[in-house]
């Protein structure tokens, strides 16, 4: 994602027939955050720019190109066929000329890094990486955004992060998509719950509790489904919520049983304050996958945490048996 460049640098670039063309960074930049926005004066504000001053700088882009970039619709603005061919390399300008500029200025070329990740990467992994990214590269700058699968294919797909880390699948033909480790999903209740004891459930015996399940577009539930796709009309679904740690919450105080990732348990389940219940009639594997647009100028930063991530995980079968990093 294209970070705020503080000079105003002017591009020359010749092309067929020995046209000259002129435009400055700081015009793409109004122009990526407009097509990201929508709106001229959402954009301003992002850039802290006047918004006559956003205006301005998109008026005289497509002035001085001839062409029109985006389609008009009221204060809407959406990005035309051009427009579409331009962004990602208007983008990927903007990232290399972030890595000059950190260079210029003493740096070893870490700038800035924008990662998406689904809720039970977010909480359980990303945060502990990115601690332990920073911690090799402290001039660097990470922001971290949590949302669910749909969410962050979304947010990569329009530029506005740099790298998902996502735990649902991802069919985006702009999108590309390498996996990173296998995760499984596990049934689990309360310890006074009456399949605590045996420790196992038979499907028809799924299809008697009452459930707490992650919200539909998560990663979570789109794999529950899949496995409970020919029963998903024979359940009672209580409640749904967007947060792992409610849905724990929720089954420790015995309103039903719910099924999350493995990772999201193991603390619990050493304690003791929730049980697994094995599930030999669901196959509840899926795996955690890095997605990145397939235009996306791959940054030093963005590299070096790939990496990072790839080697935390090397030779391990599955999430849960991931040694995490200490951070001092």
């Amino acid at each position: 994602m294209a970070a705020t460049i503080s000079v105003n640098w002017i591009i020359k670039i010749r092309v067929i027939g020995y046209i000259d063309m002129r435009f400055t960074l700081r015009q793409l930049q109004v122009f990526v955050a407009v097509a990201q926005q929508e709106s001229v004066s959402r954009a301003a504000g992002l850039l802290a720019l006047s918004q006559s001053a956003a205006s301005t700088s998109i008026t005289e882009l497509e002035r001085q190109s001839s062409c029109q970039l985006f389609d008009r619709a009221g204060k809407r603005l959406s990005l035309n066929a051009l427009g579409h061919q331009l962004l990602p390399q208007a983008v990927a300008l903007l990232d290399q000329a972030k890595e000059i500029e950190d260079l210029l200025n003493g740096k070893s070329g870490f700038g800035s890094l924008a990662v998406g990740a689904t809720l039970t990467i977010g909480n359980y992994l990303a945060t502990l990486l990115i601690g332990s990214f920073m911690q090799q590269h402290p001039e660097s700058q990470v922001k971290l955004h949590v949302q669910n699968t749909a969410h962050i294919v979304h947010q990569v797909a329009h530029y506005e992060i740099d790298l998902g880390l996502i735990e649902g699948d991802c069919s985006h033909p702009d999108i590309e998509v390498q996996t990173w480790v296998e995760d499984e999903l596990v049934v689990f209740c309360a310890p006074q719950h009456h399949l605590a004891k045996r420790g196992m459930a038979s499907m028809d015996e799924l299809t008697h509790e009452a459930w707490i399940l992650r919200e539909q577009g998560s990663g979570t539930r789109l794999t529950f489904d899949q496995a409970m796709r020919h029963h998903r009309s024979a359940l009672n679904i209580r409640l749904e919520l967007e947060h792992t740690e409610a849905i724990k919450r929720a089954v420790e105080s015995g309103l039903g049983i719910g099924c999350i990732s493995r990772l999201a348990l193991r603390d619990a389940f050493r304690r003791g304050s929730l049980v697994p219940v094995e599930t030999p009639d669901l196959d509840l594997a899926r795996q955690f996958y890095f997605i990145w647009h397939k235009q996306k100028y791959q940054t030093s930063a963005m590299r070096e945490f790939l990496e990072l991530c790839r080697a935390f995980t090397a030779g391990v079968q599955r999430s849960d048996e991931i040694v995490l990093p200490s951070i001092a």
